[in-house]
């Protein structure tokens, strides 16, 4: 996949001042980005910041460090550890006046509270069908880290993304928001993001005759299909959803 970096210069070589070589972690970002073919632009509208944000930041070192919470969104982004991103060592230690008879202690950091999950800039239809586009990250939405694990999901595997159409009404409805689940797991009945022909759809899915699966849409002006499993790109399961009342 070709670099899409806004000329950052020898995929991140050359840093501050045109001249110092990056720093470890301004490094690694920008190999990152490369390797997944995202540009700075992008993963700066992913942590909320405006488009030119993580190009201060590599080629002109400002800000000197990556904030806790864009770090680790930009780590759960990529799946890699926080500290390939500039992360500190993560004992916290005890101020000098604190230590108790000239003994350093030690606390470890405690684990976020919260998850940011990125949102994607495209739609599954719950309607005839739109055409899917680049997997971009335009934004996040903020989970409870503790909820998460409460069921069985993992941060790095999730994405938000909208909902188009009115096929799955009244469960979903055009412009809801829905956390996908694209861990790979035996497939079980329920509502899933799935490709077909190139389309990307939110449908719920059930087992069909031999090598059959049900394509249904909760709406019933809709009919329901029936298709090959081969067929069928199941991206992923949905389990959350979220809307105007």
């Amino acid at each position: 996949m070709a670099k899409s970096l806004e000329s950052v210069e020898s995929a991140g070589a050359i840093g501050k001042g045109g001249g110092e070589p990056l720093d470890p972690a301004r490094a690694r970002l920008v190999e990152l980005a490369a390797a997944r073919g995202v540009s700075l632009s992008a993963l700066s509208g992913l942590i909320g910041r405006n488009a030119s944000y993580l190009q201060q930041f590599v080629r002109k070192g400002s800000p000197r460090k990556l904030e806790e919470i864009d770090r680790g969104t930009l780590a759960r982004f990529f799946g890699v550890d926080e500290a390939e991103l500039g992360a500190p060592d993560p004992a916290v230690h005890v101020p000098a006046a604190l230590r108790q008879d000239g003994v350093g202690l030690s606390a470890p950091r405690t684990q976020a509270e919260w998850a940011d999950i990125p949102r994607l800039a495209l739609g599954a239809s719950a309607g005839p069908g739109a055409l899917t586009a680049d997997e971009v990250p335009v934004g996040r939405l903020r989970f409870s880290s503790r909820w998460l694990k409460a069921q069985g999901l993992d941060p790095a595997m999730l994405s938000v993304i909208e909902v188009e159409g009115d096929s799955m009404e009244p469960t979903l409805r055009d412009s809801d928001e829905i956390l996908v689940d694209r861990t790979p797991r035996p497939l079980r009945a329920g509502i899933h993001v799935i490709r077909v022909d190139d389309v990307l759809l939110v449908k719920r899915l059930e087992a069909g005759a031999a090598g059959m699966i049900r394509v249904i849409s909760d709406n019933p002006a809709y009919p329901r299909m029936e298709r090959p499993m081969a067929d069928v790109d199941v991206v992923g399961r949905v389990v959350w959803k979220g809307g105007k009342i």
